[in-house]
């Protein structure tokens, strides 16, 4: 099951916000919609980001498609629609990655009207496809550096629910399990939107994949216990020099890693590697809603007129990284070299 789907003349996906309560699909009509369930993070992680965005581009099509415009028109304010896409998100560059990729076959195309918007369908189902495949390789380059009977710490969720299917970070954990039965995990609850506690842990429960559920502030105790292996997370942006942005809290459990000497690996495709910026200083960061900080479930749960700061990601600097897990190999410093070189081949 895709977490999201391209059907006929709408976009699929699974509605994340309600998870672990309920699991169930919405339908996503217009890209109006999208841009909203981007931004609401009914769909979230890069990767499956970058895919909503990719659809959202169609839907843009097909209501032009409706306002009887010439060719010359539609292509103009459809490029326009596209870059309003980009700004859902600010973080994820797969979502610009995607866009952009569904602006290549607008400019590029041909064909008619109608046969734009066939050549945009197709280009995102293909998209979606090449996700699944791009994760289970990330999943098996990966899994070749999981000791046998490792216990692996994984902060927020990119798993399957974070993808089209089967995940980047815990992508490596199904691919490590297959092989090895006697792996778990510990999952980092995730503060303020839990989806380490609400989304990892379902993931990892459905599968059967035993998993043990932390918050935030706990991991280097349990790390100077000897109970963590190894770190895998997942990826927003990465930058040239492998600095990477991720959920807010990825940075802390880098610097526990590194201390207790544990290795910390970064699981992402190549398509959120953004060679454009030089380092992760450059790479912008969300400031999400205060409520999501005062508010768990609907309820306040700290004094009324307290000031918030809510970052949505950090960066991890690429000191602290030992590797990069993509669908091409695992890089390794020095990342300026190996970034570079991995997209020469």
């Amino acid at each position: 099951m895709k977490t999201i789907e391209w059907v006929d003349t709408y976009s699929k996906m699974v509605d994340q916000t309600v998870i672990p309560y309920e699991y169930k699909f919405v339908n996503i009509t217009s890209g109006d919609e999208m841009f909203d369930a981007i931004r609401n993070m009914i769909v979230r992680g890069a990767p499956a980001i970058g895919i909503a965005g990719a659809h959202g581009v169609i839907l843009y099509a097909q209501s032009l498609a409706k306002e009887n415009l010439s060719r010359e028109e539609f292509v103009k304010k459809l490029i326009e629609k596209a870059e309003y896409m980009k700004t859902s998100r600010p973080t994820a560059v797969n979502l610009m990655w995607a866009c952009e990729k569904q602006i290549e076959v607008i400019r590029n195309s041909k064909s008619d009207i109608k046969g734009i918007i066939e050549e945009l369908k197709v280009n995102g189902i293909k998209l979606e496809n090449e996700d699944i495949e791009i994760n289970k390789k990330i999943g098996d380059f990966g899994a070749e550096v999981v000791p046998k009977g490792a216990a692996i710490l994984t902060h927020c969720n990119a798993g399957a629910l974070a993808t089209v299917g089967y995940g980047t970070a815990l992508g490596v954990v199904r691919s490590a399990y297959a092989k090895d039965n006697t792996i778990q995990v510990f999952a980092d609850e995730t503060r303020p939107r839990q989806q380490g506690a609400r989304i990892t842990t379902f993931e990892l429960a459905m599968d059967g994949i035993p998993v043990t559920l932390i918050t935030d502030g706990m991991c280097s105790y349990f790390m100077k216990k000897g109970m963590i292996d190894m770190v895998v997370v997942g990826a927003d942006r990465i930058a040239a020099n492998g600095d990477t942005a991720n959920k807010i809290g990825t940075y802390t459990v880098a610097i526990a890693a590194k201390y207790h000497n544990i290795p910390f690996y970064i699981a992402a495709p190549l398509s959120t590697i953004d060679t454009s910026i030089a380092t992760g200083a450059e790479i912008p960061i969300e400031e999400r809603s205060h409520e999501e900080v005062t508010h768990i479930n609907g309820k306040r749960i700290c004094a009324e007129g307290v000031n918030i700061i809510n970052p949505g990601f950090d960066v991890t600097p690429h000191e602290l990284i030992s590797g990069i897990i993509t669908e091409k190999g695992i890089l390794r410093p020095d990342y300026n070299k190996s970034i570079e070189e991995v997209f020469r081949i």
